[in-house]
């Protein structure tokens, strides 16, 4: 009996939750990474253009020796702040030698005073001048700089110094770079999310129909109808094997029915007829020799009885593995031979029935009882099909041995279910009582002896069933 777990939630919602747990798990690692790398390579860029334009306004200070146009350098600097994408351009100054600051901005380009906090510098301090650094993160007045110099070089003597000076949070602001790759993250995430879900909720559908059949099928309606049209191989294989199960339980339901009617008529008639049979013995009705030949119907009658109740004793016992195999060396030229020869004497008519050998010896490990058990299950179905003039063919190669008749066949509806047990066929219902037991018993003997029963063909001019080894 199943409980009932409150906890449990759908596949949909199990598998989508996790992906995107996954998925957001996994943008965060590549999102931490995408905006280091960002800022990293902004960073970088902005120090390698700061240097460039140290190196230039040196390079154009020493050719033309314009040491007094400062506003072109900052003009040309302004310009390069906007490829840098800072809110406040670096400041340049040009000093001499000693550090000393010989240009100023001017007025008309439109700053306030203290809008840059470098901007009232008046000497650039001698330890960024004597070290050997290019570029270099100092502070200046408390205040972490970023600094880039150049030296001025004039006639082949060194004149003095570009240094651009630019604070390090201007340096390191790299908010606008930011916001692409945050949309794309976002988006991929979305994105995502949106295409599992509904692929999620394709894959679930098929299942929730198979669990919803399977409910059904619980309460015993195994009138199901599931859309076995799915493209995906495992989902196809899913439905059309629970359809399949689905037709073997109905047609199990059928059977196990139609057992119940079938052993209580065989059973019962059997047992009427005992009584019968009996009383009219004990009430003198019959005498002489009609009092034995009621006697040896009412034998027949227990003899059929007791076979019905061997069944299915032995077939419950092989279910339940309560047998044993006792296997020994046998020789299967005599032994098929000496079978064939046991069982047609045993029969009240003369049966036409072949046994074709091969020339060589052939021996195996197997157990004679139970090898002699299948065999005769297999010449007795072959005899009901039968009639006067069918034969029987009994066949033994290296791995085999087939068993063929020349009756009527199995009807092509009805061979997939030759196996199962108490399965029995429309013909055979009339013709033969029993409980449908012989061949499900044999193939389970024959998978204990390490073989494999099955029915090789049939068609209307008879059919073959065949014991084959396993090579």
């Amino acid at each position: 009996m199943f409980t009932k777990n409150k906890n449990r939630t759908t596949l949909l919602k199990y598998w989508t939750t996790r992906y995107v747990s996954t998925l957001f798990i996994g943008l965060l690692i590549l999102g931490v990474f995408s905006l280091w790398w960002i800022r990293h390579n902004t960073i970088e860029n902005r120090l390698t253009l700061m240097e460039y334009t140290a190196a230039e306004t040196a390079d154009r200070i020493g050719l033309t020796d314009r040491r007094n146009d400062f506003n072109s350098f900052n003009r040309r600097l302004d310009d390069r702040a906007k490829l840098l994408q800072m809110k406040k351009p670096p400041e340049l100054f040009i000093t001499n030698l000693n550090g000393n600051i010989l240009n100023a901005r001017s007025p008309h380009r439109g700053r306030l005073p203290n809008e840059h906090p470098l901007q009232s510098l008046k000497k650039i301090p001698a330890k960024i001048l004597d070290t050997n650094e290019t570029i270099q993160k100092v502070k200046i007045d408390s205040k972490p700089v970023y600094v880039v110099k150049k030296p001025i070089m004039f006639e082949g003597n060194q004149a003095g110094w570009v240094v651009v000076v630019q604070t390090a949070s201007q340096v390191t602001n790299v908010n606008q770079e930011y916001r692409f790759p945050i949309f794309l993250l976002v988006g991929i995430g979305l994105l995502g999310w949106i295409v599992i879900y509904f692929l999620s909720k394709k894959i679930v559908k098929p299942i929730q129909d198979v669990a919803r059949a399977a409910s059904q099928i619980k309460d015993g309606n195994y009138d199901i109808n599931l859309n076995t049209h799915a493209k995906e191989k495992e989902l196809y294989e899913l439905l059309t094997s629970f359809e399949e199960m689905t037709s073997r339980l109905s047609h199990l339901e059928k059977l196990r029915a139609e057992l119940l009617a079938g052993v209580t008529h065989d059973l019962k008639t059997p047992v009427t007829s005992i009584s019968g049979l009996v009383q009219a013995v004990k009430d003198g009705v019959v005498s002489g020799e009609e009092r034995n030949e009621f006697l040896e119907i009412t034998l027949k009658e227990v003899n059929r009885l007791q076979r019905m109740i061997e069944d299915l004793l032995d077939y419950n016992s092989l279910s339940a593995g309560a047998f044993s195999i006792r296997s020994e060396t046998c020789h299967f030229n005599e032994m098929v031979e000496d079978i064939v020869h046991q069982w047609k004497m045993t029969q009240n008519e003369d049966i036409d029935i072949e046994v074709i050998l091969p020339r060589a010896n052939i021996y195996r490990e197997t157990d004679p009882l139970r090898l002699q058990q299948i065999l005769i299950n297999l010449f007795n179905n072959s005899y009901h099909s039968i009639d006067s003039t069918g034969s029987i063919t009994v066949t033994l190669t290296e791995n085999s041995i087939d068993v063929q008749d020349t009756g009527s066949g199995i009807p092509e509806k009805e061979q997939p279910y030759v196996f199962e047990r108490f399965f029995r066929g429309e013909k055979k219902k009339l013709k033969v009582r029993g409980l449908g037991l012989g061949l499900p018993f044999s193939k389970m003997l024959a998978k204990a002896l390490g073989a494999d029963l099955v029915l090789k063909e049939s068609s209307l001019q008879g059919s073959t069933f065949s014991m084959v080894w396993k090579k």
